[in-house]
């Protein structure tokens, strides 16, 4: 197999070819696996900013999981709209304490204006629904103001607490079955691979939740667990193309177990790409209109986490998964050993080659492990090949040996006397 290069050439032709055609015809131009170290560096970076984060700052953990008070009207009042700024400063102007957030949610006439805070009483929600009445006079379903247009609800945190402890179980059963399906479907060490990406991702989003301070919700629960199945598939669809290029691997001195995997990427790399392009499109629309046109807040904290996961998704699957698949597979002493009579294979090959003033028509890039038929052939070359290697050199006769002369290895057909 010729090797890759990062000086944008076909790997086969060795002409230079734009990025775009290498993408399409994925013929291993990428070297992605030679080069897992830094992905390997790059990953490690980000998961210990991450955790970092968790450990630290924490999460900025919604309404439902710290418990309080919510407080919604209306916004629009006698005097035109009301605003989130103005209706927390009423707000901390009623009690004496700021609001914990405010937020318009809905559009046209089913706008309303939100402000969540800690826990109140009645006698402090009633002193709040005054203030804010007098201040904006929101109008109510009758067109005209009234108190009665402001509504209140208090918000349990157990709530919260039972929703991600049942997101928990969800997740840790997922898990248990993934591993179980990718050790049958496939073999353990591409179910330890994908499980480390997949708990990559998670761990991702969560930091970057963390870092950037987004409001923790169910909804965001819930979205991290939708993540989850992408995440899986689109390391399922690499995995698939490994084990299709490695088969009979063992048995032949063509490609290395990382080249095979390499190859395996690159014919996958472009699928990655649309497919994530694809599922990313619905999500975006999901964010535009649910949350900027309609002002449906779930519907955001369902978006981003969306995002965030699919984006960790993609570039685990992709960099993460079977560089460590290939990590953890060069570590058997088999694979080893093939990668050595590669090695010898090669260099043998280079000597007849360069023997033979350059010329080389050993036809390697033409292999497709997939093809059965091309398989067995080489499968059989190669106990040919082994074969030969094994049969002794003859031993010349005494006589030779005292004349000198060199055996020519042909019958005569007669017979000495």
């Amino acid at each position: 197999m010729a090797e890759e290069n990062g000086t944008g050439s076909d790997v086969k032709t060795g002409q230079k070819t734009s990025i775009r055609h290498r993408l399409y015809t994925g013929t291993g131009a990428f070297d992605i696996v030679g080069v897992r170290k830094r992905w390997y560096i790059v990953f490690g970076l980000l998961i210990a900013v991450c955790i970092g984060s968790i450990g630290i700052k924490g999460f900025n953990l919604g309404i439902e999981f710290e418990g309080g008070t919510q407080i919604q009207m209306p916004a629009q009042g006698a005097q035109g709209p009301i605003s989130e700024d103005d209706a927390k400063e009423t707000f901390s102007e009623a009690l004496g304490q700021a609001a914990s957030e405010a937020q318009t949610v809905g559009v046209g006439d089913n706008a309303a204006v939100q402000i969540r805070s800690n826990t109140l009483d009645a006698a402090e929600v009633a002193q709040v629904k005054q203030a804010l009445f007098e201040q904006f006079q929101p109008i109510g379903s009758s067109g005209q103001p009234s108190v009665e247009a402001i509504s209140d609800s208090a918000v349990s945190s157990s709530w919260g607490e039972e929703i991600s402890e049942k997101a928990l179980i969800a997740l840790l059963v997922f898990l248990v079955l993934v591993s179980i399906f990718l050790a049958l479907y496939f073999e353990r060490w591409m179910a330890v691979a994908a499980l480390v990406a997949l708990i990559h991702d998670i761990v991702v989003t969560a930091g970057v939740y963390s870092l950037i301070g987004f409001e923790v919700t169910p909804a965001t629960v819930i979205g991290l667990l939708t993540i989850l199945g992408f995440s899986l598939y689109d390391t399922v669809v690499v995995f698939d193309k490994v084990k299709e290029n490695t088969r009979g691997l063992l048995g032949l001195t063509r490609r290395t177990y990382a080249e095979a995997a390499n190859l395996a990427l690159n014919q996958t790399l472009m699928r990655s790409i649309n497919t994530s392009i694809i599922a990313l499109l619905p999500v975006l629309g999901l964010m535009v209109v649910g949350y900027v046109l309609l002002g449906v807040g779930t519907l955001q904290d369902l978006a981003l986490v969306q995002l965030t996961g699919m984006l960790a998704g993609v570039l685990s699957s992709i960099l993460l998964a079977t560089p460590l698949l290939v990590e953890l597979k060069t570590r058997e002493p088999a694979v080893r050993q093939q990668a050595e009579r590669v090695a010898a294979r090669r260099a043998n090959a280079a000597r007849k080659a360069a023997e033979r003033d350059g010329s080389d028509d050993s036809g390697d890039d033409d292999f497709d492990a997939g093809d059965d038929e091309q398989l067995e052939a080489e499968l059989r070359k190669e106990k040919a090949y082994a074969a030969a290697a094994s049969v002794p050199n003859r031993t010349p006769k005494a006589s030779e040996r005292r004349s000198g002369a060199k055996p020519s290895g042909k019958p005569t057909g007669k017979r000495k006397r």
